[in-house]
């Protein structure tokens, strides 16, 4: 199993994206959860994945945070949702919305997003709604990204170290060592590495 993918993004295009891993391209597909968090084309990315293995493909999909994994593994346990549906569900629900949408039992803004009928969301929200509560730990983890707001170096760092499996606390105080006005993303993950590296 493949579990993340570390390397230099290649292309994106929704809902694909390649990401070059030394020498070797991997297509994978995202959500658009993961799409707004990612840096442009020919700069570093990381990547969590999840590995789908059908009869006539194998499909790679790919995650800004392990929250949204997690999500997307949980989805496919419900009854009738398959991979192209859980990422529509992740595309058009961010974590903790989603799991607000379970919490209040929200039907009808579940039936929002495309390819969800009445019945299927009824049945996401009675499968998941025992599973919700690990999946609001994961949740508050990613919060800080700020992938609700307006993208700033700063976020986009958060959001590249917490996707290299750091903690949110310790991708905080490493950025607060690399963080200086001007700097690009680049160039604060490089540094917080490097200050991880020291540590």
């Amino acid at each position: 199993m493949i579990g993340f993918l570390k390397g230099r993004l290649a292309a994106k295009q929704p809902p694909m994206l390649l990401v070059d891993v030394s020498g070797v391209g991997y297509e994978l597909e995202a959500p658009m959860s993961t799409f707004y968090v990612l840096p442009a084309a020919g700069e570093p990315v990381a990547l969590f994945t999840h590995l789908v293995i059908r009869e006539d493909a194998h499909i790679l999909f790919g995650f800004a945070t392990d929250a949204e994994r997690r999500l997307f593994r949980g989805l496919l346990k419900v009854s009738g949702v398959g991979p192209k549906l859980a990422l529509g569900i992740l595309s058009g629900a961010s974590v903790d919305d989603f799991l607000r949408i379970v919490e209040a039992e929200d039907v009808a803004m579940l039936t929002r997003i495309p390819g969800i009928g009445r019945k299927t969301a009824e049945r996401v929200i009675i499968e998941m709604r025992d599973s919700a509560k690990k999946f609001a730990m994961a949740a508050s983890e990613s919060a800080g990204a700020g992938m609700g707001a307006a993208l700033t170096p700063h976020s986009e760092a958060f959001s590249a170290l917490v996707a290299l499996g750091y903690k949110p606390p310790e991708a905080t105080r490493l950025l607060k060592s690399a963080d200086e006005p001007g700097l690009s993303t680049t160039e604060i993950i490089r540094r917080a590495l490097k200050s991880a590296a020291k540590a």
